[in-house]
């Protein structure tokens, strides 16, 4: 290993996804002190003014970025971290502020040549008056991740107005065509696609792959490599290094998708969307891929520490 360094990781946050964050921050931790870092964990809260301060007092060489979700994966803290001129793991401003934009991001990899739903933003008081779209659809928020705010709208389903009703997620929704079959996803690291795994959520009252599916365990069963047709697989891989590379991503990435091979003559294979801070708890989906292709869970961290920058 290269000299030991300073690193704080950032954890916790403002988000939904915050207890999500703070289980990868101590795994990050707990892993990079087991190859001799000297290292600091760091909450990062709603006082800026306290979070520049104590990075100010820690002097990292390197601040590994295990935040989720609003502040922590949409830009902002990348922003501070340049700012404060400190090297810091995963994407910077212009990828993270992208990928947590669903609406930017589909815009993005339409422009590369990407395959996605049908769909559009909507002001999200239009879903009461009617079906934006024919149904089955998913209503998603604009900027939210880990499938928080997510729903299935089915035909014949009386719950346009409930959605409406609960809504939290600001005054647009992004609606796509609901896409049936499998839930598969690939991680990326640097240029480099990893595997696929087939997701399949456990257990009732999963529709798809949301926030509990996730991160409950024994939420989901993974199957990797997934059982797909070849070139099907081949192409899932191609288009994961390819949506990295449309957003500008760093470090490591996961791409989520939605394919429909019921028609094996036929397949569909749908991106969903980048997520530029993959989870790093203990039954997250990246660290499982990468241990398949023989990357321990602390050399991943490690490798994400060499591969940080300060983009100033």
């Amino acid at each position: 290993m290269s000299t030991s360094k300073r690193i704080t990781v950032l954890m916790g946050g403002i988000s939904s996804e915050r207890t999500v964050s703070l289980s990868s921050g101590q795994g990050v931790a707990e892993a990079l002190r087991s190859l001799g870092h000297t290292v600091s964990t760091l909450d990062a809260g709603a006082d800026l003014g306290a979070l520049v301060a104590e990075l100010g007092a820690q002097k990292p060489d390197v601040v590994f970025n295990a935040l989720h979700g609003r502040f922590g994966e949409d830009g902002c803290i990348q922003g501070i971290l340049d700012w404060m001129g400190l090297a810091y793991t995963h994407s910077g401003v212009r990828a993270s502020a992208t990928a947590m934009n669903k609406a930017a991001a589909r815009a993005a990899f339409v422009s590369a040549g990407l395959p996605v739903a049908e769909g559009r933003v909507i002001d999200i008081a239009e879903l009461a008056e009617g079906d934006p779209l024919p149904a089955p659809y998913v209503v998603k928020p604009v900027s939210e991740g880990s499938s928080v705010g997510v729903s299935i709208v089915r035909p014949g389903a009386n719950v346009r107005e409930r959605i409406v009703r609960d809504w939290t997620f600001g005054p647009h929704a992004l609606v796509e065509e609901f896409i049936p079959g499998r839930e598969i996803t690939v991680g990326v690291m640097g240029e480099r696609a990893l595997t696929i795994t087939d997701i399949t959520p456990t257990g009732s009252g999963h529709d798809f792959y949301d926030y509990d599916a996730k991160y409950n365990t024994g939420g989901s069963r993974h199957e990797l490599p997934a059982l797909i047709a070849p070139d099907v697989a081949q192409r899932a891989l191609d288009v994961a290094v390819e949506a990295h590379k449309a957003l500008g991503c760093a470090g490591a990435s996961r791409s989520d998708f939605r394919l429909d091979d019921a028609d094996p003559a036929n397949p569909r294979l749908i991106l969903l969307e980048v997520n530029t801070q993959p989870g790093m708890t203990a039954t997250s989906l990246l660290p499982e891929q990468a241990a398949y292709c023989g990357i321990s869970y602390p050399a991943l961290c490690h490798w994400l520490v060499e591969q940080a920058t300060c983009r100033q």
